[in-house]
C-alpha cells in the first residue's frame, strides 16, 4: 500500500493515479491511498507530489502519540543498521511546530547513539520539506536517505517512507529550457501534459505490430508539449497543426529533447486542419488540447461569451466526428477543452459535452472523482481547462 499526496488540483491528480493504477482511494483532501504491487514512479505522475510505502497506521491522535510511535519503531528497525542515514520528517495535515517535528528527530538520532547506525537531519524550516529539498537530498531513492511522510487522514494517521518526490527542476527546465514557446497559442504546463497522458491509461503497441511503441496523437500539436513529454514516457509522438509554424517550433523542440535527454525514440510531423485532416495508423491514443479561444483576463460579456463559445464548440465538434471516423472504438481520447470562470466561480462549459454520445464517444466514469470536477486553473484565469477523458465507441 502506499499513500500519494497530491498536487494543487487534487481531483485531477486522483483520477491520474486511478487511471495508472486502478484501486485507489481518498485518505484525505489532499493525500490517496494507492492499493498496487507496483513501484510508484513518481517522475512519471505529473499529479502526485510525493509518495510512500505505508509503514505505520495509528488512531488519529496527538503529535506526541504519534511521535513516540515513530521513535520506537525506527530505533528498532535501525539499530543493525551500518553507516550514515540521511532522515527528513514531512508532516501533512497535523498542526505541529517545525520545531516539535525536529525534537522527534533529535530524540531517535539521541536512541541510535549506542548501534552502529548515525543519523543526519534534514532541517525542518515548516512541517513538511519542499518538494525541491526531498528531491535534492535524494530522499526515497536509496536506502539510507529516508524522508517520513506523516499524514493525518479522517480517523488515521499514517506513517510512511518515501519513494521520491517530483522533480521540479526538470520540469521547469523542460518548459523553460525549449528553444521555441508561443504565448499566443497557450503553454501546456509540462506537469499537466503528463496527467493528460496517464489518463488514457496504460497503453500497449497496436497488434500488427508496425511500431514498437504505442503511439500518442496531438492534433493540435502547437509547440510540441505532448510529443515531449510521450517521448520521455517512452511512447511514439505523432503532431499536426493548422499552421506550418508550430510544426516547425515543435520539430525545433523535438530535436531539442532529443539532444538534451540523450534519447531517441519515434516522432512525426505533418501540417494538418484538425477538421479535415487525415491521420496515420496506428493511433494508441490521442491527447490533446484543443483550441481554447482567446484568453480573457476578466470574465467576458454575455454577448462575447456566446461568440466565442459558439466558436469554440464548432471547432471541437467538427475536429471529434473527424477523428472518430478514423480511430478503432475503445481508443482513448483526452481533450482539454475551454470552460469560462465567471465572477460567483461558476463555471461556463462548452454545449457539445452534452452531446458526446452522439459525437460517437462515451466520457468514461471514474471511482474516486466526477467528471464535472476534472478542471484546471490557477485562482486569476478566466479561462480554465476542462479535461474530457473520452473513449471511441
Amino acid at each position: 500500500m502506499y499513500i500519494a499526496l497530491l498536487g494543487r488540483q487534487p481531483a485531477i491528480s486522483i483520477a491520474e493515479l486511478e487511471q495508472s493504477y486502478g484501486s485507489v482511494s481518498w485518505f484525505s483532501d489532499t493525500a490517496a491511498l494507492v492499493d498496487t504491487d507496483q513501484l510508484i514512479d513518481v517522475q512519471r505522475l505529473g499529479g502526485t507530489q510525493k509518495a510512500g510505502r505505508v509503514v505505520l497506521t495509528l488512531p488519529a491522535r496527538d503529535w506526541r502519540t504519534v511521535s513516540m510511535k515513530i521513535v520506537q519503531h525506527y530505533s528498532k528497525a535501525w539499530a543493525t543498521h551500518e553507516g550514515k542515514i540521511t532522515l527528513g520528517l514531512s508532516v501533512y495535515g497535523l498542526n505541529v511546530p517545525p520545531r516539535d517535528i525536529q525534537k522527534t528527530g533529535l530524540v531517535l538520532k539521541a536512541k541510535l547513539k549506542e548501534t552502529p547506525a548515525s543519523l543526519r537531519l534534514i532541517p525542518n524550516q515548516d512541517a513538511a520539506l519542499s518538494s525541491a529539498t526531498s528531491h535534492h537530498n535524494k530522499l526515497g531513492l536509496s536506502d539510507n536517505k529516508i524522508e517520513l511522510l506523516i499524514v493525518k487522514g479522517r480517523s488515521q494517521i499514517i506513517v510512511a517512507e518515501s519513494v521520491g518526490a517530483q522533480n521540479i527542476t526538470a520540469l521547469a527546465a523542460r518548459d523553460q529550457g525549449r528553444p521555441r514557446r508561443d504565448a499566443f497559442v497557450g503553454m501546456l504546463p509540462p506537469k499537466l501534459t503528463q496527467i493528460m497522458i496517464n489518463l488514457a491509461g496504460p497503453l500497449e503497441p497496436d497488434a500488427e505490430g508496425l511500431l514498437s511503441q504505442p503511439r500518442i496523437l496531438d492534433p493540435f500539436c502547437g509547440t510540441g508539449v505532448v510529443l515531449q513529454e510521450a517521448m520521455l514516457m517512452r511512447y511514439g509522438a505523432y503532431g499536426t497543426d493548422l499552421a506550418e509554424k508550430m510544426i516547425r517550433f515543435s520539430r525545433d523542440n523535438l530535436n531539442w529533447l532529443q539532444d538534451h535527454a540523450h534519447m531517441t525514440g519515434h516522432w512525426y510531423l505533418h501540417e494538418g486542419d484538425a477538421m479535415t485532416t487525415t491521420w496515420q495508423q496506428p493511433i494508441a491514443a490521442v491527447v490533446t488540447e484543443a483550441y481554447l479561444g482567446q484568453p480573457f483576463s476578466a470574465p467576458p460579456s454575455s454577448s462575447k461569451l456566446t461568440e466565442v463559445r459558439g466558436n469554440c464548440n464548432h471547432i471541437i465538434s467538427q475536429f471529434l466526428k473527424n477523428l472518430g471516423t478514423q480511430i478503432a472504438s475503445g481508443t482513448p481520447v483526452i481533450v482539454a477543452v475551454p470552460a469560462w470562470k465567471a465572477v460567483d466561480g461558476t463555471f461556463t462549459h462548452l454545449p457539445l459535452i452534452g452531446n458526446l454520445e452522439k459525437l460517437g464517444y462515451e466520457q468514461l466514469q471514474l471511482k474516486t472523482v466526477n467528471a464535472d470536477q476534472l478542471l484546471y486553473f490557477r485562482p486569476d484565469q478566466v479561462v480554465a481547462r476542462e479535461i474530457l477523458v473520452l473513449k471511441k465507441k
